[in-house]
């Protein structure tokens, strides 16, 4: 795997004309996987060295990613609103203080305040992978030494924030033990690129009483025994470890799976 990795970044350094070159990720995307959009997920990666954005999960958004359901609940013709304000108290903290993201609040209990460095330091959760990424090219290089190939496809979600009722058209499944890569809730751009074990990831496809679609990246966890009881209790009455549960991916953030049908990945 690691040759993959040290392959690649040689060939791009190479094609550049030295290897103390320094292009930029976005070349460095189009170098590995040529024809491919960027998915809007990893925009924020774009941002200048050293610049810092707004806390980048909304309040409008916190939903997207808040929202926990029963694996039976993946059916088409249900209704399920992402209002669940209650629940997000538990998750995260006011916005106006740098906090985790949401994402890995399901795997914390007492938690959720944390710096930067505290949680990209702090050990794995069991059965779990994690890597912090700052920029592109790193996350590039981190998918590619996971997975040994650059023969892999994003995936991820296209919520439209200002809808929170929505109805399931199709569940489509894209792979399990995915890698997925989501934007931490801090003013620094850095990505939390991490594996948990016994995973599945589906893609539903939603629409809105006014006929909005949307498409919802969606992890469900098999082995929850590692999970927040508090949170698992108040938002489906069932403890860690007894039954999988399910959650949306924000917008934030895309999930990575082997794709060796093709020569390129493929950005859903």
């Amino acid at each position: 795997m690691e040759f993959a990795r040290i392959t690649v970044l040689t060939l791009f350094c190479l094609a550049f004309g030295t290897i103390g070159a320094v292009p930029s990720g976005e070349d460095y995307w189009k170098y590995v996987w040529p024809n491919t959009p960027l998915p809007k997920a990893f925009s924020d990666l774009l941002l200048p060295y050293g610049k810092t954005n707004n806390l980048p999960i909304k309040f409008e958004e916190l939903n997207q990613y808040s929202k926990l359901f029963f694996q039976h609940d993946l059916y088409p013709g249900n209704k399920i609103i992402l209002d669940n304000t209650h629940s997000v108290s538990k998750m995260v903290q006011p916005l106006t203080e740098p906090i985790q993201g949401v994402t890995d609040s399901i795997w914390l209990e007492n938690k959720e305040r944390q710096s930067l460095d505290d949680f990209c330091n702090s050990p794995a959760a069991k059965g779990e992978h994690k890597h912090c990424v700052s920029s592109l090219d790193s996350m590039i290089d981190h998918v590619i030494s996971h997975f040994g190939t650059t023969k892999i496809k994003a995936i991820s979600s296209s919520f439209d924030i200002n809808q929170d009722q929505y109805v399931v058209e199709e569940i489509k499944k894209v792979g399990d033990n995915a890698v997925m890569c989501h934007r931490l809730n801090f003013e620094k751009v850095v990505f939390n690129c991490h594996q948990v074990r016994a995973t599945t990831a589906y893609v539903v496809s939603l629409v809105t009483p006014d006929g909005t679609k949307a498409k919802a990246l969606t992890v469900c966890h098999h082995d929850t025994r590692g999970m927040n009881p508090e949170l698992l209790y108040e938002t489906l009455k069932v403890s860690p470890g007894t039954v999988s549960v399910c959650h949306f991916i924000g917008n934030k953030a895309a999930a990575w799976i082997p794709n060796y049908s093709v020569n390129h990945p493929c950005v859903i």
